[in-house]
This record gives C-alpha cells, structure tokens and sequence, in this order.
C-alpha cells in the first residue's frame, strides 16, 4: 500500500493476528514516541503512524532491537482525509488486529483565525479531531467483537480553560476530545473497551517547536512542566488499572489546576485566561 513499509529489522516468526498489537499515532516523536517505547516494554508489537517515514524506521528499528516486538511503519499523513482509511486496509492485509490505539497526532495553529488560510485551519482539524473519530470507528467494532480493546486520546489541561485570543482551534479541539472520550467511554462500559482523554499540561517534547512557540513558552516556570515519560506512564495506567480514569490529568500540579478551572467563578477564570494568553499565545 502506499505509504506503507514493514519497517525494518528481522522477521519475527509468530503471525501477526497472535501477538497484541497497539497502534500510534504522531508516534515520530514527543508524547508519541514515548508511547511506544512504554508499550513496546509492555510487550506490545507497534504500527507506527506519522509523516516523518525515517524518524518512524528509526524509532522501530530500536525499538525491535531493544524488545523483541515486531514494529510496522504507516508513513501516512493524517490532514489527507483518506489517510484513516489507508491505515485500516494495511491493517487488514496484514491481519493485525489492534488492542491499544493511541491517537496522539495533534499540532496548534498560533495566531488568530484570519493569520492563517482555511487550508491550513482544514489540516489542523483533520488531524487533530477528524482522524482521532474517523480512526477510533473504524477499529473500534474490532475490538469490541473481541470484547478487549484500550483507546487513549491525548488531549490537553487547555481543553479545560476558557476560550482565548492566539491558537484559536487547539483548546476547541481539545475540549471536543474530552467530551468524545467520556461518551465513548460510556458507550463501551459493558464492551470490555476502555476509553480515556489523556490531558497533560506543559511537557517537554517537540510540540512547541513545531508550533513555533519554543521561545515563548521557554519562560514558563519549570514546576509547571513534565517529563513525556511521566505523561505516558500516567496515560497508559489510566486505561489499564482496576479502575480506569476516563478524563486522566497527570502530575499533581496540573489535577489541581484542572479542578480549580472548574470551581472557580467562570469570570474569574477567563479573566485570568485571557492574561496568560497575553503572556504566551501568538495573537497577531
């Protein structure tokens, strides 16, 4: 298929429909990245899912080498509105049947709406909310047959805040996901499929550079940022511990700003969001 590889390293004898499969993607770097080295220690085989098609051999070459796993690589791009289909077909020849899908892919668009063409609006929210439900529907009647199924959307600690000036989609888009992955979540309570968003706050990865925003955000204090490897560990415990945290904010720091946003009196709290937004978002 186009766009599709194997990826590298050696075969691994055992057919595909007998190992678990998890499926990643935005899994070039950052948050996505971390997934699948989490979850290749888990022992899960990967299909790796990005635009970037060496970044993702690269990725899978280590982690087949490190873990034993097989990794498939899907050099796809997610704003292409067929790219979900695309993903299903592959995985369809190739008989994998996935258990743990991460749909991870997300970038922000700085400035306000007009600075920017509806074109690259339209990619944005392709990737960002578009392919999160194309993606999930299509691979989700899989895993409810096989009545066993884990689904994290990585949302954001901004699609809890108000609305504000500069990035005028991402908290939009963000707010979507929570909202989709607690109904998904209660539609499935009996499927055995478990649903999270996973909202992490500021984390070091390469997100704010492809948002053009590194420099800026540089000045964020320290305490209010987190490892990706805590993020994931969080995320990943969220859908498989005893009791699943179907709206999953990691670090103490975040869970605490998370519950002031919805106690405080909302003047309040925009107020204070359209400050900070001042202070870190593009807004010309």
């Amino acid at each position: 298929m186009p766009g599709s590889d194997s990826g590298p390293g050696q075969p691994i004898s055992r057919p595909a429909e007998a190992r678990r499969w998890a499926l990643v993607t935005g899994a070039s770097a950052g948050i996505g990245a971390e997934f699948c080295r989490q979850l290749a220690g888990q022992g899960y085989s990967l299909v790796l899912v990005a635009r970037r098609r060496e970044r993702l051999e690269q990725l899978a070459a280590a982690l087949q080498g490190e873990h034993a796993v097989e990794c498939r690589v899907l050099a796809l791009d997610l704003a292409d509105t067929g790219a979900s289909r695309a993903i299903e077909a592959s995985l369809a020849e190739s008989s994998i049947h996935v258990e743990f899908l991460v749909n991870n892919a997300g970038y922000g668009v700085p400035g306000p709406l007009t600075a920017s063409t509806w074109e690259t609006h339209s990619d944005s929210l392709n990737v960002m909310l578009n392919s999160v439900v194309e993606l999930t529907r299509r691979l989700l009647p899989g895993m409810q047959q096989r009545r066993r199924g884990f689904i994290v959307n990585v949302a954001s600690l901004a699609g809890f805040m108000p609305g504000s000036a500069g990035h005028t989609l991402y908290g939009a888009t963000k707010a979507f996901l929570i909202r989709f992955s607690e109904s998904l979540a209660m539609e499935n309570l009996a499927t055995g499929v478990v649903v999270s968003a996973l909202c992490p706050g500021y984390t070091y990865s390469e997100f704010h550079d492809v948002t053009g925003s590194r420099e800026t955000v540089s000045k964020i204090p320290g305490w209010l940022w987190m490892d990706a490897d805590e993020v994931v560990r969080y995320g990943i415990d969220s859908v498989t511990r005893h009791s699943p945290r179907v709206v999953a904010v990691p670090g103490r720091t975040n869970r605490l700003i998370a519950m002031l946003l919805t106690k405080l009196p909302y003047r309040l709290v925009l107020a204070i969001t359209q400050r900070q937004a001042r202070k870190w978002r593009k807004q010309t």
